[in-house]
């Protein structure tokens, strides 16, 4: 939950220090990945003029070391240790990808400036001083802030732009609390009409729920009232008890069932518009 909260408020104010230089902010993006199958998120993807920041985030606490593998071993303040594999070359990796597709999708060998920053959120970590010789660039909360805030891009290359939003993110459900649920929403569960309304959607679905409180809940047989946009189109309906939503939410094994009367809110991202890139890319 702390790494979950951390990366909102990474890219929160990362979207507000950016912003008067033109950096675009693009959180949890999920690309294909063609050589191994299924796709692979990346924290945040930052663009600014003809530059890329593929950025990792972790907010680990206590210290790590970097071992001879490159793996990055983390050392708990409760004296326990986690190995979390080769955190800067998974990133890169996908930097390369995503630097890839970019080309075949403009048709042309169009050269971007791409960096891959590791940002350590959590200020109560020590770092070693190897972790700057792996050729990322490494930034604490403060300094990445710093760095968006002070360095303009330039021009904006409009189809890098495009490239990056392209891409889809996850579905994001808001509980009745304040819990906030991310993952793939599989199927809305209120009907035919409904999801045929949203299936042709080029855009973000938005929607909010309206739950009646007090005797009237227990009373109406339509307790809920929901309101559902995308573009320019939106939809209001009923949602009578026992409604749900089928979802696989992220760390789970199989997807799972969320009544519509926990829901305050959901954000269903923009269909991904390049899961065709890199099916034709060579194998890295």
């Amino acid at each position: 939950m702390a790494g979950e909260l951390a990366e909102q408020r990474l890219s929160r104010i990362s979207r507000a220090a950016g912003k008067s230089n033109g950096w675009h902010v693009f959180e949890s993006v999920r690309i294909p990945d063609a050589e191994l199958g299924g796709k692979r998120e990346i924290d945040m993807v930052i663009v600014g003029g003809n530059t890329m920041l593929v950025v990792e985030q972790k907010h680990w606490s206590g210290s790590f070391e970097i071992n001879a593998d490159e793996e990055f071993i983390q050392h708990r303040k409760n004296g326990s240790k986690h190995n979390h594999s080769t955190v800067n070359q998974r990133i890169a990796r996908k930097s390369r990808m995503l630097a890839a597709m970019h080309k075949e999708r403009v048709g042309q060998d169009q050269e971007v400036n791409v960096d891959v920053v590791l940002a350590f959120t959590n200020r109560n970590l020590d770092w070693p001083e190897r972790v700057k010789q792996l050729g990322s660039t490494v930034k604490d909360e403060v300094g990445f802030v710093e760095m968006l805030e002070s360095n303009n891009p330039g021009k904006l290359n409009e189809d890098l732009l495009t490239t990056i939003a392209g891409f889809g993110t996850w579905d994001e459900v808001e509980l009745n609390g304040g819990l906030l649920l991310k993952g793939d929403v599989l199927d809305l569960g209120l009907g035919d009409e409904v999801e045929a309304w949203q299936a042709q959607r080029t855009e973000p679905l938005e929607g909010e729920i309206v739950h009646p409180k007090g005797i009237k809940a227990f009373l109406s047989s339509r307790p809920s009232r929901m309101t559902l946009r995308h573009g320019q189109r939106n939809m209001e309906a009923n949602l009578p008890y026992g409604k749900q939503m089928k979802m696989h939410v992220v760390g789970q094994k199989a997807p799972q069932f969320v009544p519509w009367s926990t829901v305050a809110s959901l954000n269903l991202s923009r269909p991904s518009l390049n899961d065709h890139l890199g099916r034709s890319l060579d194998k890295p």
